[in-house]
């Protein structure tokens, strides 16, 4: 079996050390000496670069991202935030986007170029779409397999009770081959927090699969739902199966209710997902994990009808978690580091991630002295590997 050593690699740690790869997995990790004993074609010189874990891009949609077509410039709401009305700007702008299989190939290839190895993406399925959505994504992810693993989640964008036919829809997504199941607002937008997470519930309970909820709504109407959706965790035994995305709520609160909904949240095992938004309040991060909490990391709208901005660069999202969270110290910088790799990973379930023997050879190549630096200065020149394979350089796939 051929095995590969990349030589002279920085670990986050400082350290400099020889990494073993063969069938797609970290064989061994040994101090660096210079004097690697092998083939000369089988060794891969680092340089002292700083070698990262591959990055978890925790929340996407492939399906509506503008990324690399024509500008569609941005639609504001009549009146503040309205998600009713967003939705309904994204359906106009979908109909005169470029195909959506070309937008989501456009997409993967940005998020790989800049190191993201496993991503999890929200794919519309409801009364409004169908399955056609689904279906086209579920083609992208089978050419990109070798690249990039992807989760898929059932998004019901048009509401669950609101939108005829959708909970048929969603139960035959699972069935099609999408992983987890997600939800939009139970009570803002169906106005119906019990019936709404017992759809959602109800399916992963039937198919087996995770759950991912979308959750903007702020103060106490936002807190009563991650309460309803830590108690249903728990008594079906869910725990670490499910994710809230956004949880605007917990950045509305004061810090004592904040504390305590991540209690609850810690002790339910259900993880929260932030990208950090402009201008509107967003989870606590520090807060959060210092009660146990896995808060992890998404680029969320990439260039869509939700906000013109998104690059699909984890390590830029963690430089603006930490930007915003007013982090400083290294071990803060770090920590904004963990939530966009090792605790993405945690939510997402994956197998085998890290660096560390046995983990799968997932990692990223760049110049900075240790995870900090990386952070700040977030290099855009990068080597990414999958499975020990190189797949990217410099922004563009190999």
């Amino acid at each position: 079996m051929t095995e590969t050593v990349f030589a002279n690699a920085r670990l986050g740690s400082g350290q400099l050390c020889d990494i073993t790869v063969s069938a797609g997995r970290i064989q061994a990790m040994t101090p660096h000496d210079g004097h690697v004993k092998m083939r000369p074609d089988t060794i891969t010189d680092l340089s002292g670069r700083l070698v990262l874990p591959g990055f978890t891009e925790g929340h996407v949609h492939l399906d509506t991202s503008f990324y690399g077509g024509p500008w569609i410039s941005h639609k504001p709401c009549t009146a503040g935030f309205d998600v009713h009305e967003r939705v309904t700007f994204q359906h106009d702008n979908m109909a005169v986007a470029e195909p959506m299989e070309v937008r989501a190939r456009k997409q993967l290839e940005l998020c790989i170029a800049n190191g993201t190895t496993s991503l999890r993406s929200h794919v519309m399925v409801d009364g409004s779409v169908g399955l056609r959505s689904l279906e086209t994504i579920l083609r992208v992810r089978e050419t990109f397999r070798d690249l990039i693993d992807v989760q898929l989640v059932a998004f019901p964008q048009s509401g669950i009770l609101k939108s005829a036919g959708t909970p048929g829809l969603l139960d035959e997504a699972l069935h099609m081959g999408a992983d987890l199941i997600g939800g939009l607002d139970p009570g803002s937008f169906d106005r119906d927090v019990d019936g709404h997470l017992d759809v959602v519930f109800g399916l992963a309970q039937t198919h087996g699969a995770a759950i991912d909820i979308h959750l903007h709504d702020g103060g106490s109407l936002g807190i009563f739902t991650l309460e309803e959706i830590c108690s249903r965790t728990v008594s079906l035994g869910m725990q670490g199966h499910v994710a809230v995305s956004h949880a605007y709520a917990l950045g509305d609160v004061g810090p004592d209710e904040a504390r305590r909904a991540g209690e609850r949240l810690a002790r339910s095992g259900v993880s929260i997902m932030t990208n950090a938004p402009g201008a509107v309040n967003f989870p606590p991060v520090a807060l959060l994990r210092a009660e146990g909490v896995t808060v992890f990391g998404g680029s969320d709208n990439i260039r869509d009808s939700w906000w013109p901005y998104g690059d699909g660069d984890m390590l830029g999202r963690a430089m603006m978690i930490g930007y915003r969270s007013g982090f400083y110290t290294d071990a803060e910088l770090e920590m904004a580091f963990d939530v966009v790799t090792s605790a993405g990973a945690r939510a997402l379930n994956l197998d085998g991630y890290g660096l560390a023997v046995g983990c799968r050879a997932d990692f990223v190549v760049l110049d900075a002295a240790h995870v900090a630096e990386a952070v700040v200065s977030h290099p855009r020149d990068r080597c990414v590997y999958k499975s020990g394979r190189l797949v990217a350089r410099n922004g563009r796939l190999c």
